[in-house]
């Protein structure tokens, strides 16, 4: 009997550890240090630097991101664009094709800095004589809070674009920006000021001179609650003081007349998942 009872008193030493192992919370999983991410938005125009690439018309526009708990990003993102079809550069041609990475650092007192390059693919054919429109850039920007400034140099032709005859690699374009947040109550305003200074663009007195300033001033609302949460309505008011004639639609073409660079309102609706 009392070797029964011992070993009955062992046994339940051994299984009283295991039991409380077996009923202890597992761990919780170490956080990845990888993201993923895809938006999707439909706009009443799109605007790139103050000019309109849809010549006046909607744009269906989405991508994917990735990032890294380094700081390191890379990601795609594409929208339907006229402007080479409008201006007779290209046939059958309706998509520009971004792709993008770089590295972003944070710091104290909410500074950030971000370095990268991005390169813009337009697929299709070009008419003869055309210069490809496929664009690269390098850039480097700068946040505090809700203000931020970015630098864009480009390493070959702008877009596409010698109005004298000579090549625009060394064009930059500088983008002064605030996105302010009212809280949590989902509702922001934004405002942008930027400077186009393409290289080789003529004087200030020739019709050929590409280089302007544009502005753009808007709010939005993101959806704070419920099946569309996250979702993000907003406007802006977009415009330039480049010379209408670069910019105008050639004649005896559909849209012909049309100035890409006016003043503009667009609407959109966008969500990131």
């Amino acid at each position: 009997m009392k070797q029964l009872i011992l070993a009955s008193a062992v046994a339940a030493a051994v299984a009283a550890p295991a039991a409380a192992l077996a009923q202890a919370p597992a761990a919780p999983a170490p956080a990845s240090p990888h993201t993923f991410s895809y938006n999707l938005g439909f706009f009443s125009n799109y605007i790139f630097r103050g000019i309109s690439q849809t010549g006046g018309n909607p744009a269906v526009q989405g991508g994917f991101d990735y990032g890294h708990a380094s700081g390191l990003y890379a990601g795609t993102w594409a929208s339907n664009v006229s402007w080479l079809e409008d201006g007779q550069l290209y046939n059958r041609s309706s998509l520009e094709w971004d792709f993008y990475g770089g590295y972003k650092w944070s710091f104290a007192n909410d500074f950030g800095l971000d370095v990268g390059t991005l390169y813009y693919w337009y697929p299709g054919s070009k008419n003869p004589g055309v210069v490809s429109a496929d664009t690269w850039e390098i850039y480097v920007a700068g946040t505090w809070k809700f203000l931020g400034a970015k630098f864009s140099y480009n390493l070959q032709d702008y877009f596409g674009a010698r109005p004298i005859g000579q090549k625009t690699d060394g064009t930059w374009y500088l983008d002064l920006f605030a996105n302010y947040p009212f809280g949590d109550s989902g509702w922001s305003l934004n405002a942008h000021y930027g400077i186009l200074d393409v290289k080789n663009d003529g004087t200030a007195a020739t019709l050929n001179k590409v280089s302007y300033n544009d502005w753009r001033i808007g709010g939005a609302y993101t959806i704070q609650s419920g099946p569309v949460k996250g979702l993000e309505i907003g406007a802006y008011y977009s415009d330039t003081d480049a010379k209408p004639s670069f910019y105008l639609i050639p004649a005896n073409l559909p849209g012909a007349g049309y100035d890409t660079a006016k003043g503009v309102l667009v609407g959109y609706v966008k969500k990131t998942f």
